[in-house]
């Protein structure tokens, strides 16, 4: 069968403030902003995204920032944990690096023979660092990350269920994943080649309070797809599965369709190209305020909207 789902694309998140926000993920994490566009959908506000170099599937969390947003909170019928792969090595390096800048954190716990280092950003959004010699991305590095040490990409999602035998059919009938393994509550699937940026753990919990969208919850998760002619089978796919999906719609750095997994998550299946160079060279990612052609007439009041933010080094 073709390959039609490679692993994660990226995770999309609400946050309260887009300064503090890009002060944690570039500042603290050390990622890359990658973009600095708008939501498509509400032109007020921020669509930030941080990756690697180059913003590779895969790597890519982005946010929404509402100024003021009230916190939501974590629960079942959600994304609950974005994990990210980190060295082994560095994981001393991460523990003194959070401890650096106030950011608590959960003693490291092994799971599934890996090391789960477990914390919030400044919304209270759950963020793992998973120690693995297993990934052989090579990390963003900054003036005070070394590239060894650095962040590599997603890691796995975590998806919070009451019910886990519907969503596990879908990913595994549907979505081109396979079962690898479980523990406890926890079953770990993966899509396409296997490894980090592949995985999706699905956590049982029957009884847990419901989850509520506000700053610090996953608004959506995407998975990767090479071009729109598998965009347009995987489509196909899903529709034969009963499920409702939307038209393709245009991210302008890649396309996107989008439906609702059994237990509520938004999925998204986002093609890999044209990629965030479409409109910025390589080495200016991020630098400046990119907007869709139909927001260009708007650039001066949208602009003026927009809360001013820059990229600091810690």
């Amino acid at each position: 069968m073709e390959q039609l789902i490679n692993g994660l694309h990226h995770v999309t998140a609400l946050a309260s403030g887009a300064q503090k926000n890009v002060d944690f993920y570039t500042g603290i994490l050390g990622l890359r902003l990658v973009k600095k566009t708008i939501n498509f959908d509400a032109p007020d506000v921020y669509h930030l995204y941080y990756g690697d170099e180059t913003g590779s599937p895969g790597t890519i969390m982005t946010f929404f920032p509402y100024a003021g947003l009230t916190r939501g909170r974590r629960g079942v019928q959600q994304l609950t944990y974005t994990a990210f792969s980190i060295p082994s090595a560095s994981l001393g390096f991460w523990m003194d690096r959070l401890s650096q800048f106030n950011v608590a954190y959960r003693k490291p716990e092994k799971r599934l023979d890996e090391t789960v280092l477990r914390l919030e950003d400044f919304d209270g959004l759950g963020i793992e660092l998973v120690a693995t010699d297993q990934d052989g991305r090579v990390g963003w590095g900054n003036q005070r990350i070394d590239p060894e040490k650095a962040i590599r990409g997603f890691h796995s999602v975590t998806l919070q269920e009451t019910k886990v035998e519907p969503t596990i059919k879908l990913l595994t009938e549907t979505l081109q994943h396979r079962v690898i393994a479980e523990s406890g509550d926890r079953i770990r699937l993966e899509a396409g080649k296997g490894g980090s940026g592949t995985y999706v753990d699905i956590v049982a919990t029957p009884t847990g309070l419901r989850g509520l969208q506000g700053a610090g919850t996953v608004h959506h998760v995407a998975f990767s797809t090479d071009s729109d002619h598998t965009q347009e089978l995987i489509r196909s796919r899903i529709e034969e599965g009963g499920y409702h999906v939307t038209p393709v719609v245009d991210r302008n750095y890649f396309h996107s369709i989008y439906f609702r997994e059994p237990g509520g998550v938004l999925f998204e299946v986002a093609t890999n190209p044209p990629g965030f160079s479409a409109d910025e060279a390589p080495q200016n990612l991020g630098t400046e305020l990119k907007l869709p052609e139909w927001f260009e007439p708007r650039r001066k009041q949208i602009e003026s909207g927009l809360e001013p933010i820059e990229v600091n080094v810690f």
